[in-house]
This record gives structure tokens, C-alpha cells and sequence, in this order.
């Protein structure tokens, strides 16, 4: 199963010449979410040849103009594209209020249903589920209320030993069952153990999209264990007490949660205008986790 993240936008509140505003696009089994919607999102979409019309939703992390600037220009797009399949939007409630007073102001009425969900940044909760996948908010500490979010796949049905059930001509119309975990017990009293005939499926993996945030360890267990941390970086660390008042993290920082939560992976992203080439960024979060990148706009990660 396809589990996927393309980077849209790598740069903080300040846009550079080579980088946008944060978005990221997630591909799970062909079904494709959209994370926070920065300023020139659908510009980045049409760039990387990725169709407005597969994203069903979208995630927002919080109300700061760099994480949503994007969505109303992307909702008119679809509009005008003539969408009439309903859009997901999770997101603070707030949100919904300025959504509102654009479309009244541009006499603007969609073609298409939105279907908002207000997130609340209290405590994690489960904000959706499918059969693919579960999604969990995840608290950050910022400015303002802030959460990021946990994909995390659900476990697959067991693997058949095609081979050995096609040899022993058991009938394909017991394959459910045994995907399932169930042994048989065929017509005639043949015993067929589950476990000679099926392997166990692939461990499920997981996506944590840490968005702004102080690095001070609150959201720690929410995070544990995951395959892939996408973690904030904003500054190096010889720029902490200004990572510290504006409720961002160092490279540095980001390295060290990775490696405290048992990451698989870390990419980092988030980064201040300041900083024109990124290898120091990187250079400073790999010296304490080595399997850290850069987030690359136009780059897929494999999950």
C-alpha cells in the first residue's frame, strides 16, 4: 500500500525565492490529504503535476497565516474548476468564520459542500478514520492553539501463501477467511491451520506532522515509536532564545525529540528566511540523528 509524503512548501512566515509557505501533500492508498495550506499551495500543485481533484480534505495546524493563507484561494479554484464532490476541512474553528465572511463578501456560492470539523487543541483525539488510516491531533505548544497530526495506518488482513494453497487445492472461496486469521476445518474433516498458510502482514506505519512548536517535551508521547517524524526546525541553535519567545524549535532541538520518541526517520522543515542554504540546518540536526533530511519541495518521502 502506497504511504507517501510530498513536500509543497519547506519555508516559515516569510516566503524566499526558492521556497513557500508550509503544505504537504499525503498519499495513502490513492486517497490523498492535504496538510495546511500556506500561500501558494495550488501553484505548488500545478508545479509538481498533482490534481486538485483527488484532495478530499484538508488538515490545519493552526491559524497562523503561513499554515492557511492558501485555502481560500484553493477552494475557489475547485470552484471554478467545477467541483461538486464534498471537501473535508479539519481545522480551528475559527476558521470556519473567515472561510464565511470571504464567500459572503465575494458574493461567492460554492458548487461543492464543505463539511468543517473544528479541531480542539485540549488533548489528542482521533479527528477521522477510514479503512486505510486513523488521524490524531497532536498538542503543540505555540502561540496560539496548535495541533499537529498522527496518520497512522491501520493493520493489513494476513498474506496468502498463494503457492502452497493453489498446490494443497484449497478453494479460493476460503481465502477471506483465512486473510482473516481463522483456521478450516473443510468438507471431509481436513484441518487447514491459518498459520501454514497466511504470513502476518506488514507492521503499520505512521506519519507525525509536528508543525510550530516549543520544544518542551509535552507532546512527546504522542509521537512515540513513529516511522516518520516531520518536525518543525526554524533556526539553528545558536538562535534558541528567539526559537524560545516565538514558541519555535532549533534544528538541533528537532534532532533530539526524534531520537527521545524512537523515531524511524526525521525530515525537517519550517525554516526561517534567514537562513539561505539549509545544509547547516541539516549538518546541525544530523550530528545528534544521523537519518535526518532536509524537506525539499517537489520531494516524495516514502513512509
Amino acid at each position: 500500500m502506497r504511504f507517501e509524503v510530498t513536500i509543497l512548501g519547506s519555508s516559515s512566515a516569510t516566503p524566499v525565492f526558492n521556497r513557500n509557505p508550509t503544505s504537504q501533500l499525503l498519499n495513502c492508498n490513492e486517497k490523498f490529504y492535504l496538510i495546511d495550506c500556506g500561500e501558494g499551495t495550488q501553484q505548488q500543485l500545478i508545479r509538481f503535476g498533482l490534481k486538485f481533484s483527488k484532495i478530499d480534505m484538508v488538515f490545519i495546524s493552526h491559524l497562523h497565516g503561513d499554515h492557511y493563507f492558501g485555502l481560500i484561494g484553493l477552494l475557489s479554484t475547485m470552484h471554478l474548476n467545477g467541483r461538486i464532490k464534498p471537501f473535508h476541512i479539519f481545522a480551528p474553528a475559527a476558521l470556519k468564520e473567515i472561510l464565511d465572511v470571504q464567500f459572503k463578501h465575494s458574493d461567492t456560492t460554492l458548487k461543492y459542500e464543505i463539511l468543517f470539523f473544528a479541531i480542539e487543541a485540549d488533548e489528542p483525539r482521533v479527528i477521522f478514520e477510514n479503512n486505510d488510516l486513523t488521524v490524531e491531533t497532536i498538542v503543540l505548544n505555540h502561540r496560539i492553539p496548535t495541533t499537529g497530526f498522527k496518520f497512522k495506518q491501520k493493520k493489513r488482513l494476513r498474506k496468502l501463501i498463494i503457492e502452497k494453497l493453489e498446490k494443497e487445492n484449497i478453494a479460493a472461496e476460503y481465502y477471506p477467511l483465512l486473510k482473516k486469521g481463522l483456521d478450516l476445518t473443510l468438507p471431509g474433516g481436513t484441518v487447514v491451520k491459518n498459520e501454514d498458510y497466511t504470513m502476518d502482514s506488514d507492521t503499520p506505519k505512521s506519519y507525525c506532522y509536528c508543525s510550530d512548536t516549543l520544544a518542551d517535551g509535552s507532546y512527546l508521547h504522542s509521537i512515540m515509536d513513529c516511522t516518520t517524524l516531520y518536525h518543525e526546525a526554524t533556526f539553528l541553535e545558536d538562535m534558541v532564545e528567539r526559537a524560545n519567545v516565538t514558541h519555535h524549535t532549533t534544528a538541533l532541538q528537532a534532532a533530539r525529540v526524534a531520537k527521545e520518541v524512537g523515531a524511524g526517520r526525521l525530515v525537517i522543515g519550517h525554516f526561517s528566511s534567514r537562513y539561505k542554504t539549509l545544509q547547516p540546518l541539516l549538518d546541525e540536526a544530523k550530528a545528534v540523528f544521523e537519518d535526518t533530511e532536509l524537506a525539499v519541495e517537489g520531494e516524495t518521502y516514502i513512509i
